[in-house]
């Protein structure tokens, strides 16, 4: 029996970090764009310079939460299935 010298390796799925990052930026994405397409009055954008930021805002959150998701499936992080042998 010939053992590999490279260990076994599962993908760490829904512990990786940047879905966690992408949910949380995704929630704030998604808030931010209602705000700024529902309740923003023209008073608000007045002030913000004649730019409706919540919704600028959370487009922004929006792209980047997707762009983190597509990260995370495309390179998956990958964790060893067994513990290293101790010594």
């Amino acid at each position: 029996m010939a053992t590999s010298s490279t260990p076994r390796t599962r993908k760490a799925g829904a512990f990786d970090v940047r879905l966690i990052i992408a949910l949380l930026t995704g929630v704030y994405g998604i808030v931010l764009t209602i705000m700024g397409a529902v309740v923003t009055r023209g008073a608000q954008i007045e002030k913000a310079a004649g730019v409706n930021i919540n919704l600028w805002a959370g487009i922004g959150l929006l792209i980047f939460t997707a762009l983190f998701v597509l990260w995370a499936l495309v390179r998956p992080i990958r964790v060893p299935e067994e513990p290293p042998a101790s010594e």
